[in-house]
């Protein structure tokens, strides 16, 4: 029994952070998880950026409704949930993915969730668990699942190592040279074909 395991951001969305800063003209928010490894030290740094410029939900969601899919990415995903069960893992937050699961046909995502006060400051943020995308490869294995997974970032490692194919998919230069041991594919077809081989 199967269950492929999938990152979100760069692998089946453009990346939310790097919009918002385009769209908000605050470049050091293009820093995400590929850059960066310390997730909690990643998003400390962000909630002072908003803070400092006076930014909240409000104005990252209405970034968020303008981003569609990668292209290709939905008939992707329907394909392979046609023959495997498959849930995103993802380090984003309810608040932020909504609108991306209705334009993505509402596949099953597990993230995190912010803590936001009454104006509409994010204050904080509640990761699900910790190690959140490990953890959870490793509860579904638990349950009598084989996992295949794969993500662009070093947050995502941590699933690739323990599921039984783990696959690199439009990840940095420096991430595939470190890591060389996992496949890394670029378009959604060497990655369904990847995955598809998996299960054989």
């Amino acid at each position: 029994m199967y269950i492929t395991c999938l990152d979100l951001e760069g692998v089946l969305v453009p990346e939310i952070w790097i919009a918002f800063a385009e769209a908000s003209g605050i470049p050091e928010l293009k820093r995400t998880t590929r850059d960066e490894p310390d997730y909690d030290k990643l998003m400390n740094w962000r909630l002072g950026i908003l803070k400092e410029h006076g930014l909240g939900l409000k104005e990252i969601q209405a970034t968020i409704e303008k981003i569609d899919p990668l292209p290709g990415a939905k008939e992707f995903l329907d394909e392979l949930r046609s023959i495997t069960q498959v849930v995103i893992i993802s380090d984003t937050f309810s608040e932020f993915a909504k609108p991306l699961m209705k334009k993505l046909g509402w596949p099953t995502i597990f993230c995190n969730s912010l803590e936001v006060a009454e104006n509409g400051e994010i204050t904080g943020y509640k990761m699900r668990c910790e190690k959140s995308k490990y953890t959870t490869v490793k509860a579904l294995q638990s349950c009598g699942f084989e996992t295949i997974a794969s993500g662009d970032s070093f947050n995502d490692l941590g699933m690739i190592e323990n599921s039984k194919a783990g696959f690199l998919f439009r990840s940095t230069e420096q991430i595939k040279k470190d890591y060389p041991q996992y496949p890394a594919y670029e378009t959604f077809d060497e990655l369904l074909a990847a995955i598809k081989g998996a299960m054989a």
